[in-house]
């Protein structure tokens, strides 16, 4: 059956291959060829485990009980491949409080208990697949969970494939300037293309008042723009990114201490994501707001607590500090 995690607001479930086939799901059972068939059966799988079922479904609910569903794993060892399916039935290459979540899954399961590589298998044209992350069970002021290492960040329009955006500089860095942002609010000019895996974009606000609330981003007139910038076609335009990309907006708080919304690609507005709490804080330590080492990311669903490794100007690694725990 499916179990259902929670990582600081983020909700996925977790199914095996072998129960989603026991449904009449016929999902192969090598995840590259699940994830390169995945339009015959991913819808069906988010249907049948994502729905409200017999519980009452309240009108202000979201159109479905979770942000994603985890298909795994494929082995009964390290690496784990898995899928991490969008509730439109699209791939994710990476997420963050999935791969916690999965994480905790396998050592719930006795799969896993000194750590390991998780291994994302998806369809995207413009990432090989699969993408890889280790995990190191740890402690982070006093508190069990998991350190994600999701490896070197790349940055710019061309890092995530988008076009038709301008440029402009702040501090020693060249920013870009999304249209479709800035038509929506003239103080979300200023936007950093980020990659750790799968493709964001942060934009960087000076006042914690021009961040777009959750609230709002559920709202339609505001739901559709962000919509047809954030996903692919065809529910999206595309653009600026055919594939789509994760929205986020940052504004500077104290110390190494970051304030930050999420619109996610495939999903919408979300109280959390990992790896968008990554990118906010690349793009933060790109416009010089944050020093290295740690920071703290605050989104609605909690605090992330993202580490940034620098040498000699360079930011070399991020890795994402994440818990778990499963909901009955």
């Amino acid at each position: 059956m499916t179990q259902f995690y929670d990582a600081r607001g983020n909700v996925y479930g977790v199914v095996s291959p072998a129960y989603l086939c026991s449904q009449g799901i016929d999902v192969p059972q090598s995840a590259a060829l699940a994830a390169s068939t995945r339009e015959t059966w991913a819808a069906s799988a988010i249907a049948s485990e994502c729905g409200w079922g017999s519980s009452p479904h309240p009108a202000d609910a979201k159109a479905h009980r979770c942000d994603g569903l985890l298909v795994g794993p494929f082995q009964t060892q390290s690496p784990f491949d898995l899928l991490i399916i969008n509730t439109d039935g699209s791939l994710a290459e990476r997420s963050g409080n999935g791969l916690t979540i999965f994480a905790q899954a396998l050592t719930d399961q006795g799969l896993m208990t000194q750590g390991g590589e998780l291994r994302v298998h998806h369809d995207k044209s413009d990432a090989a697949s699969p993408v890889a992350t280790s995990v190191e069970p740890a402690m982070h002021e006093q508190v069990p969970g998991f350190w994600l290492a999701l490896g070197q960040p790349m940055f710019g329009a061309l890092a995530v494939g988008a076009v038709g955006v301008g440029t402009q500089a702040v501090g020693q860095h060249d920013f870009n300037s999304v249209p479709a942002l800035v038509t929506l609010n003239p103080q979300w000019a200023h936007s950093q293309f980020v990659r750790v895996g799968n493709p964001h974009c942060v934009t960087l606000v000076e006042q914690v008042s021009a961040l777009p609330d959750n609230d709002t981003m559920h709202q339609a007139a505001l739901f559709m723009p962000l919509r047809t910038i954030a996903f692919a076609p065809p529910v999206g335009a595309g653009q600026p990114c055919a594939g789509g990309v994760n929205l986020q907006w940052v504004a500077r708080d104290i110390d190494n201490r970051l304030i930050a919304r999420v619109f996610e690609r495939g999903e919408g507005p979300t109280a959390s994501s990992g790896t968008s709490a990554c990118a906010v804080a690349c793009a933060a330590w790109r416009a010089g707001w944050v020093e290295c080492a740690d920071v703290a990311v605050v989104m609605p669903g909690g605090i992330a607590p993202v580490r940034l490794q620098v040498e000699d100007g360079t930011l070399l690694r991020v890795s994402l500090f994440g818990t778990a725990r499963a909901k009955s």
